[in-house]
């Protein structure tokens, strides 16, 4: 029973022993290097998988840099699946460049995905964005078109420093692009005249950086300066307001003359239409005096009308006639 004890526990210390032994270097490393790290918590590393080099190494790093940081924060992040290195360096980075950055929020913003150290690095030093991006507009130039109806295409860059506050949950660098373009747009569509803007294009950029584009974003906008502007060129369309104007016109003329049209054909309909109430006057006349001879012979018959009166009337009929052709012979005398 003494050896089932014994052996098993010799085992144990031998796998101890020999976990102390490989790491016996690092702890002299750490000792020297004023950045004392106890062996077990070296050979917990061990056992937990994590690589006690990179931990004391970067440790040690740290250490130097007067930054105050434990072991287990280290392997703490680097179980969570972060980068020991890229966070101590950002950390030593802001260090030096007097920027307020705690290890926990340099791990949270490394932990979201983010490139710390850029992140550090765009703060000390800002970059330049080309707005619009011209992997994604053809042209790489913004369109605009000023009160006058001038198109105009600009370009812009914009100067942006990283806000390490707002770096989790904030906004890209597309959400600058995207709003800048939308600001400098609006400012020249506000401008009476595209002349205005080809004289002041820095008026665009103070009125597009004061709309505080960098709300909710994880940059803060240094400048806005627009680097070129231009009329649109003779194989675009230059003048937008007076092509609009010419295609209203051309609209207004087709529908005027299709009410014209309109119009035209029910005149034409009004005029067949009186046409058929004349011939059907007409019919109505002949078909009254169709009746007069009836009216005359049942007269004869019932002994109304006499011989001589019907003699009377066919004087008085030929009479007026010969009067009415005498009229009108003297009437075309007078007119020659």
């Amino acid at each position: 029973m003494i050896y089932i004890l014994i052996v098993p526990v010799a085992l144990i210390l031998l796998v101890f022993f020999g976990l102390a032994i490989s790491v016996i270097n690092l702890w002299v490393r750490a000792l020297f290097a004023e950045a004392p790290v106890r062996i077990r918590d070296l050979i917990g590393m061990k056992l937990r998988r994590v690589p006690p080099t990179q931990v004391v190494l970067t440790y040690i790093s740290a250490v130097k840099a007067g930054l105050s940081i434990s072991t287990g924060m280290l392997e703490a992040h680097y179980l969570a699946g972060g980068s020991m290195q890229n966070v101590v360096r950002a950390l030593i980075a802001a260090d030096k460049a007097n920027i307020e950055l705690s290890f926990q929020q340099a791990a949270a913003i490394d932990l979201a995905g983010r490139n710390i150290m850029d992140a550090v690095q765009t703060s000390v030093n800002p970059k330049v964005i080309d707005c619009p991006d011209p992997d994604k507009t053809a042209g790489g130039m913004l369109d605009a078109v000023a009160k006058d109806g001038i198109r105009l295409l600009v370009k812009a860059r914009v100067t942006v420093r990283t806000n390490l506050e707002r770096l989790v949950g904030g906004a890209t660098e597309q959400t600058i692009i995207a709003r800048v373009g939308q600001g400098i747009v609006s400012a020249i569509g506000s401008m009476a005249s595209y002349k205005d803007v080809l004289e002041n294009p820095d008026s665009i950029s103070r009125k597009v950086l004061s709309s505080g584009l960098d709300a909710q974003t994880a940059f803060e906008i240094v400048s806005i300066d627009i680097a070129d502007v231009s009329v649109a060129g003779i194989g675009q369309i230059a003048n937008v307001g007076a092509k609009l104007e010419t295609d209203r016109a051309d609209a207004d003329k087709i529908m005027r003359q299709a009410e014209a049209e309109g119009r035209r054909a029910m005149a034409i309909a009004a005029e067949q239409e009186m046409r058929a109430r004349v011939q059907e006057m007409q019919a109505k006349v002949i078909e009254a005096q169709a009746q007069v001879p009836l009216a005359m012979a049942e007269a004869f018959r019932k002994g109304n009308l006499g011989v001589m009166d019907f003699y009377r009337m066919q004087n008085i009929m030929a009479d007026t006639a010969m009067r009415e052709s005498l009229s009108s012979g003297d009437e075309e005398n007078q007119d020659k």
